[in-house]
């Protein structure tokens, strides 16, 4: 148990009061009924089997925050940091602020945050290893980073940047609420740090001494239907219309007088000059979802395309299985399916547990699309082996091995657009998405076909206008879904507006250079459809378009602005992040940034390592970084 020093002070022992049943989300406070066989429950705190003997353990705590007394002195930051030993270049509470208003009447309003522990956590539900727990004691919302793989995508789905992701560990972990601290009736570290009395904490919806506000949001906070948080503020002082953010995100909150919410409106901090931004945008942090994703659909439509036409009897699909180029396809199929999957398993923190990926098939799109591909993967394999063959035992067991590998496609398919869909990521959170997936399947599947009938001679007009059709069905389909998506972006009062504003200037011409891309592919491919079936233009159409998938999906990682707090000049500042690794200032532990290690190594360095040191310190060497 926590040890309670003799001299602890007043403010930093919980109250004991009279609760509230509902909250105002018109969630229950009780966590368990009073006779659940729950209660009385060891958390197993260090190892320690006692029991809190808080009155108030079965209750929904949560913070408050009166931004009328912050004073952006950090305090509770590295309170959270010291009791946690939480690395330099990241924190579980940080303090951002918004500002407004110009000399001599500005204003700063400051913001402490940490995580919400919500009523509806989607970090839970989200999380493919299920290394989150929510608590029957005290409503705290727990993570092991013992289970956690480093995927990230936690990290995603949390609109308050609560999950922190350790690029050097390559795992996540969060604020624990100091449920350690709270068995023994302290409030959390954060809070008895406080100098000027603005973080309190307690049984949610029960209003701290000295204060006369409960409120759900203030501005810059994200939205809060979402997850239903479990924090509380004050702020009686009167704002600006137009609070301002000092990081590099271009959003502002402009107040709405009819329901005096503030919402987020684009702040083009940037200006309005048009960008390349090639080199930032082709070797973003998620390059390697660009290649998965990319590859996995490929061959996804490809297989599509194969087993229907097999089916349905479409003769240039059955004279194609006759040839000479069935074999090399199939092949060239299964190394870019496994390419993507080793480039996707070495983008997490911690490849060696790839397994856990399966573990919370219940409730996260990640697992169902892992499983999903996962599916598909092995009906492609177990129908490219038994194509090997003819009679009539293993076309039977090619065909079972065609309808697991449609079942991945649509499994894996689906829940690789539904984990998309992310509320706190406004620029995903569009249809466009399952067009854009759904049309570069279907164009760069009957592109790889079509390649791969030309390198092997054995061209058909009726199978390359086929193939010529689908290309342009499939760009069609992703045309279309831009097209909607920059309608709904542009006006939008979210996030998403700042992304469309970033992807017509930051990265500008790249933007149009993949309009460009994308238009002149689908008219060479329609004109290979309905007029020529020439063997430069497949290949002139196979560069562009898959020229304008790469570009075109990097954009698509980019450029999502998250709904997160507000950040300072330099913490929590992306910009000032990306500068700071650029520069080497990241060398430096006090900016706070570190550069991504968790998957990258230096032989000469392991070597070197090797040499230099004893035999049970060279394999401690190896085991840290073979195994994470």
């Amino acid at each position: 148990m926590f040890t309670v020093r003799e001299n602890e002070p007043k403010y930093a022992r919980l109250r004991k009061e009279n609760s509230k049943k509902i909250n105002q989300y018109g969630n229950s406070i009780d966590t368990v009924p009073t006779d659940d066989a729950l209660c009385g429950y060891s958390l197993n705190i260090n190892s320690d089997a006692g029991i809190g003997e808080n009155p108030d353990r079965y209750k929904q705590h949560g913070f408050y925050f009166n931004a009328d007394n912050c004073i952006g002195c950090h305090a509770c930051e590295a309170a959270c940091s010291e009791k946690n030993d939480v690395p330099s270049h990241f924190a579980f509470r940080s303090v951002g602020f918004v500002e407004g208003g110009t000399y001599p009447n500005y204003q700063r309003l400051n913001i402490s945050m940490a995580c919400n522990h919500c009523d509806d956590p989607v970090c839970l539900k989200g999380c493919p290893t299920r290394a989150y727990t929510k608590f029957a004691e005290y409503g705290a919302v727990l993570q092991d980073p013992d289970i956690c793989f480093g995927c990230g995508y936690c990290t995603w789905v949390c609109p308050y940047n609560a999950p922190q992701l350790d690029p050097v560990e390559g795992t996540v972990s969060k604020c624990n609420m100091c449920v350690d601290r709270l068995e023994v009736g302290l409030k959390p570290a954060c809070v008895s740090a406080c100098l000027g009395n603005a973080l309190d904490f307690g049984v949610i919806e029960n209003t701290p001494e000295n204060r006369t506000q409960v409120k759900t949001e203030i501005p810059g906070f994200p939205r809060t239907d979402i997850t239903n948080p479990n924090i509380r503020f004050q702020q009686t002082r009167s704002t600006q219309r137009d609070m301002v953010r000092v990081d590099n995100t271009a959003v502002k909150y402009h107040k709405d007088d009819s329901t005096g919410k503030f919402k987020p409106e684009l702040d083009p901090k940037h200006g309005f000059k048009r960008q390349w931004n090639l080199n930032k945008l082709l070797r973003s942090h998620e390059s390697a979802h660009v290649a998965f994703t990319l590859s996995i659909q490929a061959v996804m439509g490809t297989f599509l395309i194969l087993i229907l036409g097999e089916w349905t009897a479409f003769s240039p699909i059955i004279a194609l299985k006759e040839t000479t180029a069935f074999l090399p396809l199939l092949i060239v199929m299964l190394a870019l399916t496994a390419t993507g999957l080793f480039k996707l398993n070495m983008h997490l923190g911690k490849p060696h547990r790839f397994y856990r990926g399966f573990y919370n098939l219940q409730m996260s799109p990640v697992s169902r699309e892992i499983a999903g591909v996962t599916a598909f993967f092995t009906g492609l394999i177990g129908y490219s082996f038994f194509a090997l063959f003819d009679n009539a035992f293993t076309n039977f067991l090619q065909a079972l091995f065609a309808l697991l590998g449609l079942a991945g496609i649509g499994l894996g398919g689906f829940y690789m657009y539904k984990l998309y869909r992310i509320e706190a990521r406004p620029y995903w959170n569009h249809w466009h998405t399952a067009a854009s997936f759904a049309g570069t399947a279907l164009s760069l599947g009957s592109l790889l076909i079509a390649l791969m009938v030309l390198v092997s001679g054995v061209i058909t007009t009726e199978l390359m206008t086929a193939l010529a059709s689908v290309v342009v069905l499939g760009l069609t389909i992703e045309g279309i879904g831009l097209l909607a998506h920059a309608r709904d972006l542009k006006p939008a009062t979210s996030e998403g507006v700042a992304s469309f504003y970033e992807q017509t200037t930051t990265y500008g011409y790249a933007y149009w250079l993949r309009n460009g891309l994308l238009i002149s592919s689908l008219l060479l491919a329609s004109g290979l459809a309905l007029f020529s079936n020439s063997t430069v233009g497949f290949i002139l159409l196979a560069l562009m378009a898959l020229a304008a998938s790469i570009i075109g999906r990097s954009l698509f990682y980019v450029l999502v602005i998250p709904t997160t707090m507000p950040g300072a000049f330099f913490w929590k500042n992306k910009g000032f992040v990306e500068h700071a690794r650029e520069i080497g200032l990241a060398d430096m532990p006090q900016m706070g940034v570190a550069y991504e290690k968790h998957h990258k190594f230096d032989v000469q360095e392991l070597l070197q390592t090797i040499k230099e040191t004893t035999p049970k310190e060279a394999i401690a060497q190896f085991k840290r970084v073979f195994t994470g």
